[in-house]
């Protein structure tokens, strides 16, 4: 199974049990940005505990990997879970939805888009820009998700709510980043 069908498989089983979900990370900045290869896909979702065994079962083993237990540490955590393809290695990052105000905003502001032939949730390119300068920011200014940030910059810039950006740039502590956003950016035309 390749990155692909395993992507449509997932978006089709959340559509299924009515999960609320938005794709983001590096496959998103890809369709929005400058594309790359990605090892995993990063999905945000809001998952109830009541949804964990129906998830589990539309991912079965031996072909799959997906933990219950672990699924129930990330909804009391608000973190995130993993779901493996055994045969190909390929890996979903879940990312439960938290409480916090810009995860709780960005959920909220998903679009959907057709990819690769279907309805797919994703982020908006202002929050896959502001994710990816935060993953920068997190992991001691990691070039690649800047540079992913860049990419999503520069190929949306005209259609970008630039007071948007700036408000939660400030908020979430990354005028840094932000600044140099702006000052390496070059815009297509």
């Amino acid at each position: 199974m390749s990155q692909q069908e395993l992507l449509k498989m997932v978006v089709r089983v959340l559509d299924e049990l009515h999960i609320p979900y938005m794709l983001t990370g590096s496959i998103v900045s890809s369709f929005q940005g400058e594309p790359r290869l990605t090892h995993d896909i990063d999905v945000l979702i809001a998952l109830e505990k009541s949804t964990i065994d129906k998830l589990c079962a539309a991912f079965p083993p031996p072909e799959f990997h997906l933990d219950p237990n672990s699924i129930m540490r990330a909804i009391e955590s608000q973190d995130m879970f993993n779901l493996i393809h055994i045969s190909e290695g390929d890996k979903v990052d879940f990312w439960i939805l938290t409480k916090e105000a810009f995860d709780q905003n960005r959920f909220s502001r998903k679009t959907a888009q057709d990819i690769m032939g279907m309805q797919v949730f994703v982020s908006s390119p202002e929050d896959t820009i502001l994710m990816k300068l935060r993953w920068a920011k997190l992991a001691g200014g990691s070039e690649k998700q800047f540079i992913d940030a860049l990419g999503v910059y520069e190929v949306q810039h005209d259609l970008l709510d630039l007071v948007y950006l700036e408000r939660w740039a400030r908020e979430l502590q990354l005028q840094d980043y932000w600044k140099r956003l702006n000052d390496e950016a070059e815009p297509s035309t």
